[in-house]
C-alpha cells in the first residue's frame, strides 16, 4: 500500500485505464499527505453518525474508513474524538461524503482525513445503518476491500481484484514518465513526443 500511496492518485488512475475515482471536490484535512488502503465502508442513516462510532470497534490497521449518508449534506459526521479512535486502531484515512469538524485538531493529529465540507453542525446518534456494504462516492462505487489512493489530487478506487495488476501498470506508467521528464528538460515537446502534431494538422486539412 505505501508504493500505492506513493504513486499517487493521478497516476493509479491513469495505469487503471482511467477506471474508478471520486469526483467530488474534496477538502484534504492534513495538507500534503497521502494513503492508500482497503475500504472499510459505513452507509450511515441521513445526517447522523450512529454507525461511525461503531466502525471504530471493528477498523482494521490500514484500512481507509469511508463514510456515507443517503444524501451527502453538510452535517459532520467526524471531529477529532472519533478521528482519535480512529488513529488508535491504526486506519490509514478517512473519507468522509460529508462534513467533518474541528479541522485544525485534525490537522495536528496527522490522520489524512478527506471530506466534501467542513461545518459545525454535528450529526445525531439515532439510527443504525450498515458497514460493510458497497457504497457510492462521487459517482465512484467502493465496495469493501476495494483500494483506495488519496492524495492532493484526489481519490482514485481500484477493485480489489485488480490490484496487483494496477500497481504494476501504475510502476511501468511512473517508469515512462521518468524517460519522458528526462526528454522534456532537454527540450523535447509533448506535441511531438505524443503524437499530437499529426492529430492536429490532420485536423487542419
Amino acid at each position: 500500500m505505501r508504493t500505492l500511496a506513493r504513486l499517487g492518485s493521478a497516476t493509479v488512475y491513469e495505469a487503471s485505464g482511467r477506471g474508478g475515482h471520486v469526483d467530488a471536490d474534496l477538502i484534504q484535512a492534513v495538507p500534503a499527505s497521502r494513503a492508500a488502503g482497503p475500504a472499510r465502508t459505513v452507509r450511515c442513516a441521513q445526517d447522523d453518525n450512529l454507525m461511525v462510532h461503531a466502525v471504530m470497534a471493528e477498523v482494521q490497521p490500514g484500512e481507509v474508513i469511508v463514510l456515507t449518508m443517503p444524501e451527502p449534506r453538510p452535517v459532520a459526521l467526524v471531529g477529532d474524538l472519533l478521528a482519535t479512535q480512529a488513529q488508535a486502531a491504526g486506519a490509514a484515512a478517512i473519507l468522509v461524503d460529508g462534513a467533518i469538524r474541528d479541522v485544525e485538531e485534525l490537522a495536528e493529529m496527522g490522520l489524512p482525513v478527506w471530506a466534501r465540507w467542513v461545518r459545525v453542525k454535528g450529526a445525531r446518534k439515532e439510527t443504525a445503518g450498515e458497514i460493510n456494504a458497497p457504497v457510492t462516492v462521487g459517482g465512484a462505487e467502493i465496495r469493501p476491500g476495494d483500494v483506495l489512493v488519496l492524495d492532493a489530487d484526489g481519490v482514485a478506487v481500484v477493485p480489489r481484484d485488480r490490484v496487483t495488476e494496477v500497481l504494476e501498470a501504475s510502476l511501468a506508467r511512473e517508469e515512462k514518465e521518468r524517460v519522458k521528464r528526462a526528454k522534456l528538460r532537454s527540450g523535447e515537446k509533448s506535441y511531438d513526443l505524443d503524437g499530437l502534431r499529426a492529430v492536429v494538422e490532420e485536423q487542419r486539412t
